[in-house]
């Protein structure tokens, strides 16, 4: 069970026309304008570019083991170095590239998935909608952990499998979301019209109804990529990883093992856990900000504290 269970779907925008290119501009306005939403994305660009820029800031192997052992943070080891002696800033920036570059790639692929498993159970109905809910509905009912702890040990170790592995267990839940909006559109009398007038239906999924479902495609993408990161970081930390890729998963794994939580050496864990704690904060933050955009309840909600904001 994915981060997308969390979404209501009773509440989600069921468009009555198909969207406008004014209307999608309008959207991103809103969210630029959003705080919560920029605060996320500025963090997000932020960790982003210092994992771009991590081959100039901290240049050579970062899991190269020397003899200085640990010490603490100083001026000269700004986050301190872990037990082998490695520099934890030079671990933390380059771990940020595995760590971003798996949940992004989790999360798109997944949403895809759930993209087409959701139109077409929507669009086609019947017997395709009966076997592809059912082929849902037993991942959804498949213990996640037990089954992400499987796959990771049984397939060979490697930033590709540990995708394919979230890939494989995450994209359930978004695609039962997206198959109940979908559903909804796939009533209204434009996606009829359409039909109608002959269209294919690869066009009416992906030019009609798809267009029509950009909020909680976002929001559901966005979930993804939290659940992507979170679900790295906790294969790895359970040695199912590539122990040998820098990431903050992986991290973690290497300051378990050299016993940092006993020895008190805190600088060897807290980068990467904050690290994490705060990408997923970022991307919850910009998922708060486009259910609040498009839920009526919520802006609504929000209108009016605003509203109130100003008569004050």
């Amino acid at each position: 069970m994915t981060a997308i269970d969390t979404i209501d779907i009773a509440t989600a925008t069921t468009p009555t026309a198909p969207a406008s290119p004014s209307r999608r501009r309008g959207l991103l306005r809103q969210l630029i304008d959003s705080k919560k939403a920029l605060t996320g994305l500025v963090l997000l660009a932020l960790f982003a570019l210092l994992a771009l820029l991590a081959p100039a800031l901290a240049p050579g192997d970062p899991s190269l083991i020397n003899s200085t052992g640990s010490r603490a943070p100083s001026g000269a080891d700004w986050f301190g170095t872990t037990a082998k002696g490695q520099d934890v800033l030079a671990l933390t920036l380059w771990g940020a590239r595995s760590s971003l570059f798996v949940g992004f790639t989790v999360g798109l692929v997944a949403t895809g998935v759930a993209i087409l498993v959701g139109l077409a159970s929507a669009y086609f109905g019947r017997v395709v909608d009966d076997a592809l809910t059912l082929v849902t509905n037993i991942f959804l009912l498949l213990p996640g952990l037990p089954l992400l702890i499987i796959l990771a040990a049984f397939l060979p170790p490697g930033t590709s499998t540990v995708i394919l592995v979230l890939v494989v267990t995450g994209w359930a839940g978004s695609a039962r979301v997206l198959r109940a909006q979908a559903k909804s559109i796939r009533g209204k009398d434009f996606v009829a019209a359409a039909v109608v007038t002959g269209e294919r239906p690869l066009r009416i999924m992906f030019r009609e109804i798809l267009p029509n479902m950009a909020s909680v495609v976002m929001t559901t993408l966005l979930g993804c990529v939290i659940f992507g990161i979170g679900a790295q970081a906790g294969l790895e930390f359970l040695g199912l990883g590539d122990s040998s890729v820098v990431s903050w998963g992986t991290n973690l794994y290497w300051a378990s093992n050299d016993g940092a939580l006993m020895t008190g050496t805190w600088w060897a864990f807290v980068p990467s856990g904050l690290c994490i704690a705060l990408v997923a904060f970022a991307l919850a933050l910009v998922n708060y900000a486009v259910d609040e955009i498009t839920n009526p309840r919520l802006r609504n909600r929000r209108v009016r504290r605003a509203r109130r904001e100003r008569r004050g």
